[in-house]
This record gives structure tokens, C-alpha cells and sequence, in this order.
């Protein structure tokens, strides 16, 4: 018998476990809704493409031959993990186990993700989330990998990548420029947005689409800063400002309760900075799993 021209309906090998577990044609033919012709001739038909007897019939039932309890061994392994595949895909359905992959940085995750994932995880405490902390550029690219099932970043997005995305705008931000005490001689007066070319700014290191927003901002006005110190996180370019060691680049969200307690105050700029969106971006080419989808809904229901 030459293996490699078998070519076996896998229909015959769900009849013959049947048959083997039941010892029995009849009782295999009523769990496979068929009828015992049916059940005996796809026996017929493996035993014949594998060129073996796989059944001997007595009184008592069908008992499976040396060669049947050979292939047996094998089958019953294959339908073990067939249902457990099917038991995880129910669970999956469920929600009762799967795992979402979600992209933000750390204001994002902070001022928006984070109490959505708080009551995702009650809802939901099988599912495991991942948090890839990454700046909006590195979590666009990690998007169209599908390394994550999306993303929730600040804009703008780059026009030549925007096109690969669907997006959400679920919040609003304001850039902002924050001081300490050494600076109060700028407190409460209007400033000309060029007079930030002589201040010591801090900003966040990198490429980050913060930084990018307010710089491009500036340059409409012929403005170009050179940040003094350059720091990982933003919770540190307030603490920087808060010691007036300069002048603090940051979204409002992280200065708020130093400025609210009067620790910080925010430079009054005669040109605005336009505020910005937070949005919830999702890939047009990959699918998302199951478990994301429904923390997706979480986010749109909570918006809507």
C-alpha cells in the first residue's frame, strides 16, 4: 500500500470513532443522525482506502481489530483536542477566556483607557489584557503589524498613514505651556508665542506627536524652541517645572491639580494653541479578536 495516495474523507474518520467508542454500528449511527446502511458503508469505504479490516462484528457488537485499535489511538487523541478546541472557541464566545492587545501612551492610558479597562477587567476578569506603552507613531506602526487590536492615541495621525486606519475621536486635550514660581513675572499677562524662544523649555524626549503638534504649532509663527531638558514622561516635565528648573511643554491633564493648587500656572499665549483629540484607532486590514471587539463596544457605549 503506497501512504502517501491515501486520500481519506474525514467524515469516515468521525463515523469509525464513533463506532469504536460505541462498539456498536447502530448506537454510532443514532449519535450521528444516520442510518446504519450509511454508518456501515463509510466503514466499508476507510477500510478499503486504508487497505485494512478495522471491525470485527459478533453478537455482542463491533470490536475494533489490532489494525482498528492501532488507528484508534490516533483518532481518539485527534477528537480530544478537536473538542477541546471547540470548548475554547465557546469560551472565547463567552468571554470567559481570550486576550486583548491594546496600544496607548501614557496620557492616553491615563486620562482616558484606564477606567475603561478597570470595568472591562469586572466584566470580564478571564480576559488577559496587554498595554503596549508607545508614543502614537510606534503605536500606528505596531497597529499595521497587528502586533495590537487598536490603539488609543492623540492627534493628528500622518496623512500618508491615516488612510489604513478607522478612528474615533473620544476626547478632547490643550496642549499647554506650565511654570513655576520663578516665572511669575509672565503670570497673568498676555505673551507674544515668540517670547518662548527665550525661555528654558522642557519637553518630552523623541518622537512623539505632542511634541510634533506644538512644534509645527510654533513654526506658523516663525517660532523655533530648543528645549533645555528633554525627559521620558510627561508626570517628570511637571515636576521639572514645579522646581523652576523651566518652562513645562505638556498637555493640561498632567498639570491640572498643580495648577488648580496654584503649584503651577499656565503661560496665557495671544496666539491658542488648537486643542487636540484623543482617538480610538482601529486597523482596515487586520480583525480584531473577539474580546477586543467587546472592549471596543465598552469604549463606543461609554462615548455614545
Amino acid at each position: 500500500m503506497d501512504s502517501s495516495k491515501i486520500d481519506v474523507n474525514l467524515e469516515y474518520y468521525k463515523v469509525f470513532y464513533y463506532v469504536a467508542k460505541m462498539q456498536s454500528f447502530t448506537e454510532a449511527a443514532r449519535k450521528l443522525n444516520l442510518s446504519q446502511p450509511a454508518v456501515s458503508q463509510q466503514i466499508r469505504m476507510l477500510e478499503k482506502k486504508l487497505d485494512v479490516v478495522l471491525f470485527v462484528r459478533k453478537k455482542k457488537g463491533a470490536f475494533l481489530t489490532d489494525e482498528g485499535a492501532i488507528l484508534y489511538e490516533y483518532i481518539e487523541r485527534a477528537f480530544a483536542e478537536i473538542t477541546k478546541g471547540e470548548n475554547s472557541i465557546m469560551q472565547l464566545k463567552k468571554l470567559e477566556i481570550g486576550e486583548v492587545r491594546v496600544g496607548a501612551s501614557d496620557m492616553t492610558l491615563r486620562f482616558y483607557l484606564l477606567p475603561f479597562l478597570e470595568k472591562f477587567h469586572e466584566l470580564h476578569p478571564g480576559i488577559k489584557v496587554t498595554v503596549t506603552n508607545a508614543p502614537t507613531p510606534e503605536t500606528l506602526k505596531f497597529l499595521e503589524e497587528d502586533k495590537i487590536d487598536f490603539g488609543v492615541v492623540s492627534s493628528p495621525f500622518d496623512e500618508s498613514t491615516a488612510q489604513n486606519f478607522d478612528f474615533k475621536d473620544v476626547k478632547q486635550i490643550q496642549d499647554c505651556f506650565v511654570a513655576g514660581r520663578h516665572f511669575t513675572s509672565f503670570k497673568n499677562h498676555m505673551i507674544d508665542v515668540k517670547e518662548l524662544e527665550k525661555m528654558p523649555i522642557i519637553s518630552l524626549e523623541g518622537d512623539t506627536s505632542s511634541g510634533k503638534y506644538v512644534n509645527d504649532f510654533l513654526k506658523k509663527y516663525d517660532v523655533d524652541i530648543h528645549p533645555e531638558f528633554e525627559l521620558a514622561t510627561s508626570d517628570m516635565i511637571v515636576q521639572f517645572a514645579k522646581r523652576s528648573l523651566g518652562v513645562g511643554m505638556v498637555v493640561r491633564d498632567f498639570a491640572k491639580d498643580d495648577i488648580e493648587s496654584g503649584k503651577l500656572f499656565e503661560l496665557r499665549l495671544k496666539q491658542r494653541i488648537p486643542p487636540r483629540q484623543i482617538r480610538v484607532v482601529t486597523s482596515k486590514n487586520n480583525k480584531t479578536s473577539i474580546a477586543a471587539g467587546k472592549l471596543l463596544e465598552l469604549l463606543k457605549k461609554r462615548d455614545d
